[in-house]
């Protein structure tokens, strides 16, 4: 697995919605999650997976009408490197103190 160069807001936002998914999340599910454009998304999704942090395929559901989706889901490798990412840039907790009364 690669190290990313960059990791912006909108690795972040994809790297969160990944990890809160049980199962493979298609990617315009994930634009519309994350609010990020689809410019922004497919190559940042391609570009996690020729890391090695995410893996892709296509759904191979019959019975569903429309074109194929393309399903991603995080490796366990990438899952341990996202939560770090994720972690890092989360806002710390604001320290408030109690009021005697």
């Amino acid at each position: 697995m690669e190290p990313l160069q960059r990791i912006g807001k909108a690795t972040v936002d994809v790297l969160s919605v990944l990890l809160g998914a049980d199962e493979p999340r298609w990617g315009l599910e994930i634009i519309k999650l994350t609010g990020r454009p689809s410019g922004s998304v497919y190559p940042l999704l391609d570009r996690l997976e020729r890391a090695g942090w995410v893996t892709s395929e296509w759904d191979d559901d019959a019975q569903r009408r429309g074109p194929r989706r393309r399903m991603y889901r995080l490796t366990a490798e990438g899952a341990a490197e996202a939560r770090k990412v994720v972690a890092r840039v989360a806002p710390a907790p604001r320290f408030v103190p109690r009021t005697a009364t």
